[in-house]
């Protein structure tokens, strides 16, 4: 049987490869080419095989730059120092340095950058610095204070761009813990609006069907029909709003188990409350051209008012005003009673509500006017003119 022949593995390069290679292969190439000139304008000799090897070396140590920059360092470092203690010229080699202590500054925390650059001016620099036959003290200090100079400034530069670039990390990791939180806050909101509500209406509804029951049993009947049917919708809000919760990147699953509410479901609303015995007025006005996301804000505020009235105003009655104009949307909610009573411990549905208008554009007003009102102004566009009903 013919053995087929194994796959060959193409060698994947990285994307930036020349990056790496690019910049070596320049200082290869000026180090070959500029040690010899350097030396004759230095009255120099001609260097060496081995002065060739150093700068080879030096050089290409600079392909680990981004990888292994402290490993890169130290090879320029002891190539640049052989270099300079064979007594060989000043020459394109130098610029190894400033380039290696960049790599180190950029990507080595600052202390560690401060001491492997402090080593390297040091193993660098001594060789001239101890050669007599260089010329007095003074130049050869000038030449070192230089060099330290020279490798510093790049090393600075690195230095703050690490810290430039770590603040921007920081900044992003802040907005997408942000995001997250405002998301989950979103999605608890939704659940407090939906299933509390529900829960709410549940309750009002069962404590009239218990109510009735011996005496009026049709009645209680059509209550315990309307539980079940706002605790299968209540159920239905909490499994989509769980969905978001388990894979928030496909929400539209979950919005397509229950569609948002807007104000074409707040008659629906109404009647479910009045079946569970309050006692609402209504004045609602025709809005066809509400934006969806206004329509859907109107509703959970006078959702969440409603149940409101429910929770601290007993058996008043409750005032529902839907009102559209060119220029915003009214939705008021205003019962007989005094809202949540003093000292107690502070919920979600106020601070809900406000949300829900400010993410609109609009606000809400709270305040008592011979009884509790909840009052929002939405803006809306100038086309979306209403008539009531």
């Amino acid at each position: 049987m013919p053995v087929s022949a194994a796959p060959v593995r193409r060698l994947r390069l990285p994307r930036d490869w020349w990056w790496d290679v690019g910049p070596a292969a320049l200082l290869l190439l000026l180090c070959w080419v500029g040690t010899g000139p350097a030396a004759r304008n230095q009255g120099m000799p001609p260097p060496d095989a081995r002065a060739y090897v150093l700068v080879t070396v030096a050089a290409l140590a600079l392909l680990l730059r981004r990888r292994a920059p402290l490993l890169t360092l130290a090879v320029c470092g002891a190539a640049l120092g052989g270099y300079l203690l064979l007594g060989n010229p000043f020459g394109p080699v130098l610029l190894t340095g400033p380039v290696a202590a960049y790599a180190v500054a950029t990507r080595v925390p600052a202390r560690t950058a401060v001491l492997a650059g402090g080593a390297f001016v040091l193993v660098t620099a001594l060789p001239h610095v101890l050669d007599a036959d260089s010329g007095g003290w003074l130049p050869r200090l000038t030449w070192a204070v230089g060099w330290t100079a020279v490798v510093s400034a790049p090393g600075a530069v690195g230095a703050a761009l690490q810290v430039r670039r770590r603040a921007d990390a920081g900044v992003r990791a802040e907005q997408a813990r942000r995001a997250v939180s405002e998301e989950r806050l979103a999605m608890a909101r939704e659940v407090h609006d939906g299933v509390g509500h529900g829960l709410a209406v549940i309750a009002l509804q069962a404590g009239v069907a218990l109510h009735v029951l011996d005496k009026d049993p049709a009645r209680a009947r059509e209550l315990l029909a309307s539980i079940q049917a706002t605790s299968r919708e209540s159920l239905d809000g909490l499994r989509a709003e769980l969905l978001r919760f388990r894979d928030p990147a496909a929400p539209a699953d979950a919005a397509a188990l229950r569609p948002g509410p807007g104000l074409a479901d707040l008659p629906a609303l109404l009647a479910r409350m009045r079946d569970g015995g309050l006692v609402l007025h209504a004045e609602l006005d025709e809005c066809p051209g509400v934006p969806a996301e206004v329509g859907a804000a109107a509703h959970r505020i006078v959702q969440e008012a409603l149940t409101n009235v429910l929770r601290h105003a007993g058996d008043t009655p409750a005032w529902v005003t839907v009102r559209c104009s060119a220029g915003d949307l009214l939705v008021e909610v205003r019962d007989r009673g005094r809202g949540p009573t003093e000292g107690a411990p502070a919920g979600l549905g106020i601070p809900g509500m406000r949300e829900r208008a400010a993410a609109v554009g609009g606000r809400l007003e709270i305040g008592v006017e011979d009884g509790f009102v909840v009052r929002a102004r939405l803006p809306l566009p100038a086309a979306a003119e209403g008539r009531t009903t």
